[in-house]
């Protein structure tokens, strides 16, 4: 089983809102290493409305990834 923290990666994939919880854990808390997962930045651009972000790790991908 795949823990992410206290939750199942596997349950929580099945639904956008887990999907979604998953990617703000990966941002705000950072990636396994054993994992070698990347951020899908094609997930951030989709779901940006919607992560409840740290500001500061928002501020710094809205620079990475818009430029602004």
């Amino acid at each position: 089983m795949t823990n992410l923290w206290d939750y199942d990666k596997k349950e929580l994939e099945k639904t956008e809102e887990g999907r979604i919880k998953i990617l703000e854990r990966l941002i705000n808390f950072g990636v396994y290493l054993k994992d070698r997962q990347k951020i899908p930045v094609d997930q951030v651009k989709k779901y940006w409305n919607r992560l409840k972000l740290e500001p500061g790790r928002r501020n710094f991908l809205k620079f990475i990834i818009w430029g602004k």
